[in-house]
């Protein structure tokens, strides 16, 4: 059986990996530099990064293929060569893997970054073909399981489910990104997406950044009311950002220990898996597990 499915099986709560764009730039990293260029340009910098995670105590880290499909990399030095970016990003996982025990890697689909029709100029043709060539060289890199994450419509969330399972059999996790309170920018909202992605098949459906921990309580809580059988991710930010007024960066002030304690308030509603987004270092991440494990 699946790696990911036995854990799951045996009752494990899990413990995901926390931000890559905002480490990246406490690190040293240009905003607006594509991490998946630092995959192929510096590897050794993503491998630190995920290797950090696995010494914090996450059972779970994610490659960095968050806009590895080929529509978001057009704009990219690495145009035309998105299944080279994901399966060398997988590599990189699976080497800061080893570093711990039985540590899982799961493949990031992120969205393409462009609206799909009427919206915008996507066709749902050449979104699905995207994502299921994403999907389809993350599973022959050999991910342990696809995270379809940070969506927030339907139609761009349909085209990636159904394009990674035309390419794998992998189990899918979906996490929708809910920044309106308990609604997407696009007006989804957590009954409707349990529901619906539940009933397609997804392992484990949930949220991932978004706003604060409150409300990452309040969304878990709807998932649960609405569908109580289902088993949920939780990924939230490290608290909602201020701006440093010298850099211009932003600061995530929610400490280690107050992640703890709200990933076993989600865990009580029913999370499996919980972790961090943006603004969540390896320290956040080490908070995590020490309150949940």
């Amino acid at each position: 059986m699946n790696k990911f499915l036995q854990r799951l099986n045996a009752g494990d709560i899990m413990v995901a990996d926390g931000a890559t764009g905002t480490n990246l730039q406490m690190m040293g990293i240009k905003p607006g530099t594509p991490p998946e260029e630092l995959v192929m340009d510096d590897p050794d910098i993503i491998l630190n990064l995920e290797s950090s995670f696995v010494e914090a105590g996450s059972d779970i880290i994610l490659t960095c293929t968050f806009g590895g499909t080929s529509i978001r990399m057009e704009e990219s030095k690495y145009a035309g060569k998105a299944r080279e970016v994901n399966l060398r990003a997988v590599e990189l996982a699976q080497k800061a893997a080893l570093k711990g025990e039985n540590i899982l890697v799961a493949g990031s689909i992120g969205p393409t970054g462009t609206l799909m029709k009427p919206f915008g100029p996507l066709n749902p043709e050449e979104v699905f073909e995207s994502f299921a060539e994403q999907a389809k060289a993350l599973a022959d890199g050999g991910v342990d399981l696809l995270v379809i994450e940070t969506m927030f419509a339907f139609e761009e969330t349909d085209a990636a489910f159904d394009g990674a399972r035309s390419a794998t059999d992998l189990p899918i996790v979906v996490s929708f990104s809910y920044d309106r309170g308990v609604a997407t920018m696009m007006g989804v909202k957590p009954k409707a997406v349990a529901k619906k992605y539940s009933e397609k098949g997804a392992v484990l459906v949930g949220a991932n950044c978004g706003t604060s921990l409150e409300n990452m309580e309040k969304i878990i809580q709807e998932y649960t009311e609405s569908e109580p059988n289902t088993m949920l991710w939780a990924k939230p930010n490290a608290g909602l950002p201020r701006v440093d007024v010298e850099t211009g960066n932003s600061i995530y002030d929610m400490t280690p220990e107050e992640m703890g304690k709200f990933a076993k308030k989600y865990i009580a509603l029913g999370a499996r898996v919980v972790g961090g987004c943006c603004g969540s270092t390896p320290e956040h991440i080490a908070g995590i597990a020490r309150a949940v494990k």
